[in-house]
């Protein structure tokens, strides 16, 4: 099989493919990331890089052969977690580039097949535009079904299709819930309850954070310097891992202090009637955090979203620095390396050559491989 990868970040395509007994021929991989396409020669020396997708009309491919092509075009104009600039925003439009390219293709070999990507809480009108331009609807699969993350998401592919009174639909059925809880995952088995949310590519590295006993209060966090705190959680199905990392862990840290100092993050954190407590935009205002829970402060200042605690999820680790705290014997800690690949189904050493914030960046980025692994079981061969 002769591949074309757009977007293609940690090459979990390639893996997929491998991992289902599909023999790939030539693998070519349009990535921009150099930490990226490190670990793609890493794992996969004879992929062929082509560089930036806007300029696929000067690569040297013989598109008429080309068998499968995959996208997973930029979700940051998409996502709830954006801006919602939509499927024309600068970075998500990148989109209709993946088009022009699958209709360049079908000219030449009109059966091709293609796999395009994106979040699930785009819009409908979002979805709508996509689904045309593509002649197919997605389905839609959330992560949590084969890992320990909640990662719903959109597929769009020819691979498997049906047609229904009006059009045309991906036919992918569902994976078999294997029951992966976040508790399975945790390299130090001390999480207890059930699912986490999904780790999104924002990391920061840093990894514990001690809270002393009869400290548990804001007043207590305000004066604490935050080297220590940590953006990733500690609970049950974890979030996606997101867009956005890369930092150093020092420059993270000076983030957490200047955003702690310019907006009072910490200050939504207190002690009532000795329960610890999180304000919230609920009704009566805050919600009791207890252990093993996931306080998400990544919205201090904002009247709809505030801080959040969630109980045996975890809320998204979203684009850029993040704020998502787990809170377990007055600990509070990152998730590890291992953690994230387990996460996003790959093995444990399979970022080894990485370091944490570059592997927290590309998972966070990229594809859940059990899933991508399953939708390629349909590929008749």
């Amino acid at each position: 099989m002769r591949v074309v990868s757009l977007f293609n970040g940690m090459n979990t395509g390639r893996q997929a493919l491998e991992n289902v007994g599909i023999k790939v021929e030539k693998y070519y991989s349009s990535e921009i990331k150099p930490y990226a396409i490190e670990l793609t020669q890493y794992h996969f020396p004879d992929t062929i890089q082509v560089g930036d997708v806007k300029k696929w009309r000067e690569w040297d491919i013989d598109w008429s052969n080309i068998d499968l092509i995959l996208s997973g075009s930029p979700c940051q104009d998409l996502s709830a977690a954006g801006k919602r600039a939509g499927i024309n925003g600068k970075k998500s439009s990148l989109f209709f580039v993946f088009v022009d390219i699958l209709n360049h293709i079908k000219s030449l070999n009109p059966n091709v097949l293609f796999l395009q990507e994106n979040v699930g809480s785009a819009a409908k009108l979002d979805v709508g535009i996509m689904s045309r331009a593509l002649g197919v609807y997605p389905v839609r699969i959330n992560s949590s079904l084969v890992t320990a993350q909640l990662r719903d998401r959109y597929y769009w592919s020819n691979i498997r299709t049906k047609e229904t009174m009006f059009d045309v639909v991906t036919d992918i059925p569902q994976p078999k819930d294997l029951g992966i809880m976040f508790k399975d995952i945790i390299t130090d088995k001390n999480v207890e309850r059930k699912k986490s949310t999904a780790l999104l590519q924002g990391y920061i590295s840093k990894n514990t954070f001690k809270i002393p006993e009869g400290e548990k209060s804001q007043n207590h966090l305000k004066k604490r310097d935050l080297i220590g705190m940590c953006s990733i959680v500690y609970v049950d199905k974890h979030t996606c891992l997101n867009t956005g990392s890369g930092a150093t862990e020092k420059a993270s840290q000076r983030y957490l202090t200047h955003r702690n100092e310019t907006t009072g993050m910490i200050t939504l954190i207190y002690e009532h009637n000795n329960e610890l407590r999180c304000k919230t935009n609920t009704t009566k205002g805050y919600d009791v955090v207890t252990e093993n829970d996931c306080l998400d402060l990544s919205f201090p200042t904002s009247k709809t979203r505030r801080a959040r605690v969630t109980k045996g999820k975890s809320p998204c680790l979203m684009q850029s620095q993040n704020n998502l705290y787990s809170y377990k014997d007055a600990v509070v800690r990152t998730v590890n390396k291992i953690e994230m690949c387990r996460l996003q189904g790959f093995p444990d050493n399979y970022c080894d050559i990485l370091n944490t914030a570059k592997a927290g960046s590309l998972l966070g980025d990229g594809w859940t491989l059990p899933i991508i692994e399953h939708i390629f079981r349909f590929i008749k061969r």
